[in-house]
């Protein structure tokens, strides 16, 4: 994956989207404005300490908060936004705002069930968001984003065999501080991103508030005219792609004396909106070309236009006293949420988009989080930083737990038959424990050994509560098949580096890491009235090495790195010859690549920034087979691999074999640039230009080849031009955003040649500042 990163200056200051495993650079504060000469440093905690970026043995990317505030300007899912600006990082979804699927240097999981696990974890100011549905809470009011590529376990995350995404909020401060964005745009586009706070009782107690508001008004019609299953449908005007995303968060900051902390942070979310619009048909076979698809109008008979509602409510509790020659810290954290997604799967009438003349059918799906509850309980204890040995020793313990219903209805018109088994309720829980710790020590001068370790045991567990036969109400679930499945797993995880400071200026590491992503259950299956789909431990062998440099003064910083991994019993998803989506292991799969980023100051006013991502990914599995695009036994799609025949449940299931292939949503390279050009004014405000612009690579999105299923060459461009006051007390700017106005196919759904596009163009006015 080619990521590049440029340092962008947005919302009145410098940002960097770091690249490259060593990659990460100095920019600017959130809310600063540019330094006369050089580049500030950039602090990070990916060693769970202070430390400066080109100093940590590890490959860490990072976005400043201005930089994320300034991509979701025009209402842009915050997480979705990342995608790309981070190199070796990307973000898709066919699930709408809720459960986005992460991937680092291509490692993720394509699987839409709402129990997937995922080989990226979400950290978000120090707790771990594991199920799919809280790693969808956006970040608002944030400071900074780190992601942290490659397999982590001795300090963060648990099963995480790709890397971490780590989001730091603003603290607590003991003076007063404020600051605010807000944004106006294109289809009724509104975002409000604001943080307060102070001291309650002076050096004793603080108080922060911070809220996330988006809005944007339905702006897509539904063009479909018939006989859905349900009711008579006309065509509506503006009946879908609008949403509400309200957000809020308090924190509390006691600072009794000069050793213990104890901070308190709550937050709650309540979103309704649009789940993903798929458009049947959009992708004729032999080509992935869909300009002439309307972005703006769909035609779906199901879905009740495709509506989603989640509330989502969590707290935690962080104390940490320190004892001198160690600090102990304990994390006690709580997430709970519920809601639904409903969709029209098909993408669209089955009347209206016949195979070979004949109507195919309807279909449309629910899944809806009845009750999940997330528990974790962290505790570690970490000597004095600084000197030539440091040390921390931990644990954790985590328990999720939810039921979850899921619906699926299919029609045929050719056969008048309905799938029999279409609405099961399932109960999932998962529990973990951990204890990790690492050790750090300079060696000799200059150089600095880093060793980690971590032991897991995760377990998992999926009932079947209840299934339901749709048309005489009775169960039909074959008796033959598990209503109770648990799996277990413990394993080591491990992690070591090496460190040369060859100069003030440069450094040099190497880091070898294995990791394992535990056991996982698909009980989506019973919904089509087969088996529980399960998968058994992925494990993973990395290893990478960097340079990270300042040059010309501090006007440069250089950095580049070349990585490469293997994954054993890698977990895939796909369709079995029933058609049915199953969980499965392949045999393994490897990679290889480079990540390089630079970022100059050439003169005061002109800050750029760039870096470049390649990957090159491979399933190794020379038996492995999955089902293709076919509907009503028509092959409607060209793989490139040699198709096999045999007959499944709904007549004949066309295989082709995998191995060889990329691994799905791994894009081969991608390239963000950014730029930011600031004249100085005689009142001593700025006026000041700023660009970003991103380029995906070659990107395949299911587990075979085909001429349809893939994007390459990508593009999204940004712009913003406005003023900003002295001191930066406020800035107004004018943005656009997708400013080409780009339609980019970002998904599919392979039978109905149906395709998700990204976002449109947003063009608006914005307003921020800051109080002291």
């Amino acid at each position: 994956m080619l990521g590049v990163a440029f340092g962008s200056v947005v919302g009145g200051s410098t940002a960097f989207a770091q690249a490259a495993p060593v990659q990460d650079q100095p920019q600017t504060q959130a809310g600063q404005s540019a330094p006369e000469e050089g580049l500030d440093d950039i602090v990070v905690t990916a060693e769970r300490r202070s430390e400066n970026l080109q100093k940590v043995p590890l490959s860490v990317g990072v976005a400043s908060g201005d930089a994320l505030r300034a991509y979701t300007a025009g209402g842009d899912d915050t997480l979705l936004a990342l995608s790309g600006r981070v190199p070796g990082l990307y973000v898709e979804s066919t699930t709408g705002r809720i459960f986005p699927r992460f991937y680092i240097r291509g490692l993720g999981n394509i699987d839409f069930y709402l129990g997937a696990s995922q080989p990226v974890t979400i950290i978000q100011d120090d707790v771990i968001l594991e199920h799919v549905v809280l790693k969808s809470n956006p970040v608002f009011d944030v400071r900074q984003v780190e992601v942290l590529r490659g397999p982590q376990g001795s300090l963060f995350g648990r099963n995480t065999t790709a890397g971490i995404i780590k989001f730091d909020t603003n603290k607590p401060t003991n003076d007063f501080e404020s600051r605010a964005s807000a944004s106006v745009g294109s289809y009724g586009s509104v975002s409000l991103d604001a943080g307060v706070g102070g001291p309650l009782i002076k050096d004793l107690l603080s108080i922060r508030l911070s809220t996330l508001l988006q809005h944007r008004s339905d702006y897509i019609d539904n063009a479909y005219a018939g006989v859905s299953q349900d009711s008579t449908a006309t065509p509506r005007k503006d009946a879908m792609g609008g949403f509400d995303d309200r957000n809020v968060r308090v924190q509390l900051a006691l600072t009794p004396g000069e050793r213990f902390t104890l901070d308190l942070s709550g937050h709650a979310r309540w979103y309704d909106g649009t789940s993903t619009l798929f458009h049947r048909g959009a992708l004729k076979k032999g080509s992935n070309d869909v300009s002439a698809e309307p972005r703006n109008t769909v035609s779906l008979d199901e879905g009740n236009d495709n509506p989603q509602s989640y509330n989502t409510y969590g707290g935690s509790a962080r104390a940490s006293y320190d004892f001198g020659p160690a600090t102990l810290t304990s994390i006690t954290a709580y997430e709970t949420t519920s809601g639904f997604s409903r969709g029209d799967t098909d993408g669209g009438a089955g009347a209206n988009f016949p195979v070979r003349g004949v109507a195919n059918g309807f279909g449309q799906s629910q899944g809806q989080i009845r009750d999940l509850d997330q528990w974790s309980q962290e505790v570690r204890v970490a000597g004095t930083p600084g000197g030539r040995f440091n040390w921390q020793l931990g644990g954790l313990y985590f328990d999720n737990r939810d039921i979850t219903d899921f619906y699926q209805r299919t029609f045929f018109l050719t056969t008048a038959a309905r799938n029999p088994n279409n609405w099961v309720r399932l109960h999932d829980v998962n529990t973990s424990w951990a204890g990790f710790g690492q050790v750090s020590y300079e060696l000799m001068d200059k150089v600095t050994v880093t060793l980690g370790g971590r032991i897991t045991e995760d377990k998992k567990r999926t009932q079947l509560l209840k299934t339901v036969q749709n048309a005489a109400g009775v169960n039909q679930y074959p008796t033959n098949f598990r209503r109770d499945v648990t799996l277990k797993s413990t394993k080591p995880s491990w992690d070591a580096s090496i460190l040369y400071q060859a100069s003030p200026d440069i450094s040099l590491y190497s880091r070898v890491a294995q990791g394992f992503r535990g056991p996982t259950i698909q009980g989506r299956s019973a919904v089509f009235n087969s088996d529980f789909s399960t998968a058994n431990s992925e494990t993973i062998l990395s290893w990478e090495t960097g340079i990270k440099t300042r040059l010309l003064d501090n006007t440069l910083t250089l950095n580049a790195t070349v990585f490469g991994y293997r994954v054993n019993d890698i977990q895939l998803n796909g369709n079995d010859v029933n058609g049915n989506g199953i969980l499965f292991n392949g045999n393994k799969a490897e990679a290889y690549g480079m990540e390089a980023e630079a970022n100059w100051k050439p003169v005061p006013n002109l800050t750029l920034g760039a870096g470049l991502s390649l990957l090159h990914s491979a399933i190794r599995d020379k038996t492995t087979e999955v089902q293709i695009c076919a509907l009503n036994n028509v092959v409607v799609c060209t793989p490139s691999a040699p198709v096999r025949a045999v007959p499944g449940a709904f007549g004949t299931t066309y295989l082709v074999k995998i191995d060889g292939e990329p691994l799905p949503n791994a894009p081969e390279y991608n390239v963000d640039l950014t730029a930011r050009y600031d004249q100085p004014l005689g009142n001593g405000g700025r006026a000041f230009i700023a660009g970003d612009f991103n380029i995906q690579g070659y990107t395949q999105f299911v587990l075979y080849k085909t001429k349809e299923f893939t994007a390459n060459g990508n593009f999204e461009g940004g712009l913003k031009i406005g003023y900003a006051a002295p001191d930066d007390a406020y800035e107004l700017a004018v943005f656009a955003r997708n400013i080409t106005g780009e339609k980019n196919l970002k998904g599919v759904i392979e039978n109905y040649m149906a395709a998700v596009f990204n976002e449109p163009r947003i063009i608006g006015v914005s307003l921020s500042g800051k109080f002291r």
